[in-house]
């Protein structure tokens, strides 16, 4: 233990919420573990998971046409129990107490996103564990006060943790055209794609500005940069190592009042929920000038399965990004054009979302290798933020979600 105590505490403890342990009442109405493979072996469409199970035999589930693959050692039968009942956040559970394990995470959850619609209900919450997964994630609301923690839960880990894995811009959000020139290059093909939507404006408002590498890109441009955050580490960071021209305010996106040529937001939507969509367009149309253009980019989930999907809490959300819901694209749009924001030039680069987190993946496993994570941070954080990666990885490799660029125009 350190003097700073365990870091991430929040989060892992945060989590704990959503999904009590499995006890007598689970056992009670949950399938027999046979029951449990068979409904998964008939979900799988595509691909093939190879379960070594607690009895010593081993099971093909799926293998009926070409997908992705992965083997799973089932060390014990309460994970399946934890599926059955908790969804996703109970198979982490399962995970972080150790009852399973793989050869290859990644390719494990893509086996399962691949075949999510005919998989059902297998893999999620089910009766009153998805009720109490879904009281819980209410609680995780983003209103101006839930917000500051939501945000802080996440992004106030630590400057120095986030710097042990991104590449050395500091920018926490998917690449552009990931290849063989590397992450940094391929983060700067992103800033300079975002700064393109938007011409040449003289002011410029960024919410959501992270440790502010899009702010500065566009202060070097000859904008007038005003940017905000509710995180103080990212805040601490930006002040002290970007242009020193750019206003870093810290302030929630409601309270912004200016007008400004254009607006750039870079994945912060996704912190929102959905009930507050419609008070980020409004200030986008309210802040924004006549014949001004917003840059946006955001995370977004398939149509077919938001409504599922927000039925209950997923493992991110109860984990990774409390108060968190990936977008609608649909539903985003109507909201943009029915306050006279134009929809333009989308585009969509979800493979590169992928490739951005196998790199990050690699470099935060390689910086626990060779001990360059900050001291706080313990082996079950350390396991925390592995799944993560991977998980996000696998969702973006099958495109059940995917990552968007938008420009916004003001009629």
């Amino acid at each position: 233990m350190t003097a700073q105590g365990v870091r991430g505490e929040q989060l892992l403890s945060g989590g704990e919420r959503f999904a009590p342990e499995p006890g007598f009442f689970a056992k009670l109405i949950a399938p027999g573990f046979t029951n449990i493979l068979d409904r998964i072996d008939a979900g799988l469409e595509r691909g093939s998971l190879i379960g070594h199970l607690p009895d010593g035999t081993t099971r093909m589930l799926g293998g009926r046409a070409p997908g992705f693959e992965a083997e799973v050692w089932l060390k014990d039968w309460r994970a399946l129990l934890r599926l059955a009942t908790n969804g996703t956040i109970g198979w982490y559970q399962a995970y972080e107490a150790g009852e399973w394990d793989t050869n290859d995470m990644t390719a494990t959850f893509a086996v399962m996103s691949d075949n999510v619609r005919t998989l059902g209900g297998t893999a999620r919450s089910s009766g009153p564990f998805r009720w109490a997964a879904a009281l819980a994630h209410r609680f995780n609301r983003n209103d101006k006060a839930g917000s500051q923690r939501n945000i802080a839960a996440h992004y106030d880990l630590g400057n120095d943790f986030y710097a042990a894995w991104l590449d050395p811009s500091m920018t926490y959000s998917s690449a552009l055209g990931c290849g063989e020139d590397g992450l940094e290059v391929a983060q700067q093909r992103k800033l300079e794609a975002m700064a393109e939507r938007i011409g040449e404006p003289k002011t410029v408002l960024e919410i959501g500005c992270g440790w502010g590498s899009m702010a500065e890109h566009l202060a070097q441009q000859g904008a007038k940069v005003a940017a905000i955050s509710l995180s103080e580490e990212q805040l601490a960071y930006a002040r002290q190592r970007r242009d020193s021209s750019i206003e870093f305010r810290k302030q929630d996106y409601r309270d912004a009042a200016g007008q400004f040529d254009a607006i750039v937001s870079v994945e912060m939507v996704e912190a929102l929920g959905r009930e507050y969509w419609p008070e980020f367009m409004d200030c986008v149309a309210r802040n924004l000038k006549s014949g001004g253009r917003a840059a946006l980019q955001y995370i977004s989930i398939e149509d077919d399965l938001f409504e599922t999907y927000t039925g209950t809490a997923d493992f991110i959300q109860a984990y990774i990004f409390p108060g968190g819901l990936l977008i609608k694209s649909s539903e985003f749009r109507q909201l943009a054009e029915a306050r006279g924001l134009g929809w333009q030039d989308e585009l969509r680069f979800g493979p590169d979302y992928a490739e951005t987190l196998r790199i990050w993946r690699e470099r935060f496993e390689d910086a626990v290798a060779h001990k360059r994570l900050p001291e706080g941070f313990d082996d079950r954080f350390v396991r925390l933020w592995r799944y993560y990666l991977a998980y996000c990885e696998a969702g973006f490799r099958v495109g059940n979600i995917d990552v968007h660029q938008v420009t916004l125009v003001k009629q």
